[in-house]
């Protein structure tokens, strides 16, 4: 299992940033590149977002962070912006499933003492994800992630991890633990 740890600016929003928010519908338009996609991550939010934003930021976000449309582009605009991980009280489920099918590390915790422009300390461990206020000296313990999504995580996303054979070591493992 992987163990990772990283420090990251908090950029916070509110409940209910649906996959539209993250990237509107319009600007797929004309084009599904990432590198290009990544100017508009948000803009229906906060229009200043996407011009500010610097890896290894990382975005917080309220309940029901994903909601929404299905689309996967949604998690991989993220990730282009240099996001590692996006810490929300609660995921729509297709959005959880898709960052962590492409590395991007979903944290299931209470966001609401999180302000902008915190410094964030994450650790992450067998799946399990603890996140650190700096200056506060204030701990959130995450929800674990199911020792499925850990590994494909840990794998660096759903392809890699099925190209590593990884799909037949665990198949029968709990799926549906989370």
């Amino acid at each position: 299992m992987t163990r990772i740890a990283f420090d990251g600016r908090a950029r916070v929003f509110g409940d209910d940033v649906n996959t539209d928010y993250i990237i509107a519908s319009t600007r797929k338009r004309d084009t599904l590149d990432e590198s290009v996609l990544k100017r508009y991550l948000l803009e229906a939010v906060d229009p200043s977002f996407a011009a500010s934003v610097q890896p290894g930021d990382l975005i917080v976000g309220g309940a029901n962070f994903g909601c929404g449309s299905a689309m996967e582009i949604a998690a991989t605009v993220i990730l282009a912006a240099g996001i590692k991980a996006v810490l929300a009280k609660s995921f729509a489920r297709t959005f959880y499933r898709n960052a962590v099918n492409n590395a991007l590390l979903p944290i299931e915790c209470d966001t609401s003492t999180i302000r902008e422009g915190d410094l964030l300390r994450v650790s992450f461990d067998d799946g399990r994800a603890t996140v650190t206020i700096a200056g506060r000296n204030e701990t959130l313990a995450a929800t674990p992630l199911a020792p499925l999504m850990a590994a494909v995580l840990s794998a660096g996303g759903l392809v890699p991890y099925v190209r590593s054979g990884g799909y037949g070591a665990n198949r029968g493992a709990d799926v549906h633990k989370r």
